[in-house]
């Protein structure tokens, strides 16, 4: 597996086009999620040129995980459609937090597992080159608005993370924020 980080304008040719076809396929088509989608791809109004990809491929070169980062000093995910999840609280702005979003690892080309968003072993490599790339870009803190799994992962890892508030269901699906703290020890285990 490798993983491939960067905004659009440094991915390699046609990855973009292949990330956006995978979301849809995970979260619109596997998950049931009613999302806006245009001829089988995935993108959204924060899928700009300022949005870090995390890009996780296996060996064939077919998607097998991508995550989605994003500085909280412009519009993002939680910020602008789910600020329900922070309880009450303001939307973080600062470029010491960044949003991780629309993370998912799934091999799509096994379709006897059970249909969800997770194979552990690409899972935790691409939360661990999130994170890394998060601290390249001088993040502190990550705040993620995801599906509960996302919050069990990070219960298995050795970040710190928490709840930013309780998890709502949202048309259906039980979603929640998470802030994950990046301190020295978690930045130099992964930087």
């Amino acid at each position: 597996m490798q993983v491939i980080t960067g905004p659009v304008e440094v991915l390699p040719n046609n990855l973009y086009a292949k990330v956006a076809g995978y979301r849809h396929q995970v979260f619109v088509e596997r998950l049931g999620w009613a999302l806006r989608t245009e001829n089988g791809m995935g993108s959204d109004q924060f899928d700009r040129p300022d949005t870090v990809y995390v890009v996780a491929q296996n060996d064939q070169n077919h998607v097998s995980g991508c995550a989605c980062l994003l500085p909280t000093t412009r519009p993002y995910l939680l910020g602008e459609i789910f600020p329900q999840l922070l309880n009450g609280l303001a939307p973080p702005c600062s470029p010491d937090v960044w949003e991780l979003s629309r993370f998912a690892a799934v091999d799509l080309g096994d379709r006897s597992k059970i249909p969800g968003q997770f194979s552990s072993s690409v899972a935790r490599k691409l939360l661990e080159e999130s994170v890394a790339c998060a601290v390249s870009h001088g993040a502190k803190r990550l705040i993620t608005v995801s599906p509960i799994g996302v919050e069990r992962l990070l219960s298995r890892s050795e970040f710190h993370a928490h709840r930013a508030g309780p998890p709502m269901i949202i048309d259906g699906h039980p979603i929640v924020a998470c802030w994950i703290h990046l301190d020295r020890i978690g930045a130099q285990n992964y930087s």
